[in-house]
């Protein structure tokens, strides 16, 4: 097999290679990818979300309280209030002036990472003031972004958005296309869920009306659980003295997933991990004949009596839920819970009929470009301007097929990426027709006119289209979402367009002049 037969091989592999690529595109039998198309084609939303970090770091601050006040108490050293101050400060009253160096020893053990700006003494005790360094909050503050991200995306994932472009815009902010969605307010609904669950004791004790008055017991808050009558909307709200202490959280949860109960009611059963069933067998060994509180969200669910100790690490959340509701709760807890609320602060919905006018549009504007560009090539270069259209349909199979193998989404301006291509190639394509025409003129042979004008084009072709590609890889690098869109079907244009310009036309003209006979060539 000599090169030239090689050289046929290959082309012609290429060339069905795109071509199985593009099937997924036009049948539904294949069982491949189909070209994804972008927001602007199909329909979707465009959201942009504020992550609220502050209450991350807020959080943080709350946690680091709850732990003193343990360990304040395991050393037996009583306090007059632990409360948090502004600018990240937390400020704790101790009881005692001679308590003061235990206090200090237990902070630079445990409590190393904080600041002490100042430590005061008052009758009957001392005043500590702890602050988080501001280069922790600015972790913290980035962590919580980070991980609400993948928070985002794995709730995104199992909702069954396909190809959503979802990324850290700058600083706190997250941007989401969803393409393709069909209930935008379920959407947000789900991604907006913070799914922070705890289990808490119910304060059988406490006056729940003089809490409600505005004098809750310490320790305890008021949280209510919402019943919607299914038949007339109307909402009821129960309120319950909580104690604040959280005996056990949704960290701890290792699956969620929709039940029914026995009156066909759905429900969310939930499993914990090892250590998780072993906390929730002891809080319910421990608590028998109590109420404990299930709660997302600072919402009650359910605060069922515990009649017994309960093993192997279950447990069930009613709501009288619709499917939705029920579905989209095991989601959001399978997902884990946002470390600090979102806040939508951009969003725009593009319907699927704008889409599908877009795709027409688009479309409709690539053809007729493409067919005046077929329509004047046989035109002004004859039979050469034939195999100059042949290069183009081919080059337009790659992009398309280049499209579908990747897995990139075809957007509008990507749409336009493909149009300007079509122009670029049969740039090419008039570049080497005339080096080719002033060889004839030269009195070069037919063969030798082709041989000579590719080789004297192909370094001014290489030049303009190696360009062109590193400014494709830029917008690409920097741009987003419709940008990338762009850089990507100018790219794989690019390199389709010099294949066929200088590998594939090259080969049909070789193949025509080796059987032909005479001295003329139709360019």
């Amino acid at each position: 097999m000599n090169f030239f037969t090689i050289k046929r091989v290959l082309i012609l592999g290429v060339i069905v290679a795109a071509i199985v690529c593009l099937l997924p595109t036009f049948t539904n039998t294949w069982p491949h990818k189909k070209i994804n198309l972008g927001l602007d084609l199909q329909g979707g939303m465009h959201l942009v979300l504020e992550v609220q970090s502050e209450e991350a770091v807020k959080a943080e601050l709350d946690r680091t309280i709850s732990q003193l006040k343990l360990d304040l108490k395991n050393e037996k050293i009583q306090h007059m209030g632990i409360d948090k101050g502004p600018d990240h400060k937390i400020i704790a009253q101790i009881s005692g002036a001679e308590n003061r160096s235990a206090v200090e020893n237990l902070l630079s053990d445990e409590y190393a990472g904080l600041e002490i700006p100042s430590v005061k003494n008052i009758d009957g005790g001392i005043i500590f003031t702890l602050r988080l360094p501001d280069k922790e909050a600015d972790s913290i503050k980035k962590m919580a972004t980070e991980q609400a991200l993948e928070t985002i995306r794995n709730r995104i994932d199992e909702f069954g958005v396909s190809e959503p472009d979802i990324r850290i815009q700058s600083g706190n902010r997250i941007l989401l296309q969803l393409p393709g969605i069909s209930d935008p307010q379920r959407a947000k609904g789900l991604i907006g869920k913070t799914a922070q669950l705890t289990f808490q004791l119910v304060d059988e004790q406490g006056d729940i009306n003089a809490a409600l008055a505005g004098k809750p017991p310490v320790g305890d808050e008021i949280l209510y659980q919402v019943k919607k009558n299914a038949d007339t909307g109307h909402q009821s709200r129960t309120p319950f003295l909580i104690k604040k202490h959280v005996e056990l959280d949704g960290s701890h949860l290792t699956n969620a997933r929709v039940e029914f109960d026995q009156f066909q009611q759905p429900q969310v059963g939930i499993e914990f991990s090892r250590k998780g069933a072993r906390i929730f067998e002891r809080i319910t060994g421990t608590n028998i004949n109590k109420r404990l509180a299930i709660v997302l969200d600072k919402n009650v669910y359910s605060a069922p009596n515990i009649q017994d100790r309960i093993s192997g690490g279950k447990a069930v959340i009613t709501g009288h839920f619709t499917i939705e509701e029920a579905t989209d709760l095991a989601i959001a807890l399978r997902a884990g819970s946002l470390p600090a609320p979102v806040k939508i602060i951009e969003e725009r919905t593009v319907g699927p009929t704008l889409g599908r006018d877009s795709v027409r549009m688009g479309l409709t504007s690539m053809l007729i470009g493409g067919a005046l560009v077929v329509l004047f090539m046989p035109i002004y270069y004859k039979g050469a301007g034939l195999v100059a259209d042949i290069a183009l349909v081919v080059n337009i199979l790659l992009i398309g097929g280049g499209l579908a193998i990747f897995g990139a989404t075809l957007t509008l301006p990507g749409i336009a990426g493909i149009i300007l291509t079509i122009g670029m190639a049969v740039d090419a394509n008039v570049i080497i027709f005339e080096r080719i025409r002033e060889e004839l003129l030269a009195g070069r042979s037919p063969k030798a006119a082709v041989n000579s004008g590719y080789d004297r084009a192909t370094l001014t072709i290489m030049d303009a289209n190696v360009t062109t590609l590193i400014a494709a890889a830029v917008l690409f690098q920097f741009g987003t979402g419709q940008i990338k869109g762009f850089a990507i079907t100018l790219a794989l244009g690019i390199v389709a367009s010099l294949f066929t310009a200088l590998i594939l036309s090259k080969s049909i003209h070789d193949l025509i002049l080796a059987n032909k006979q005479s001295d003329t060539l139709s360019i």
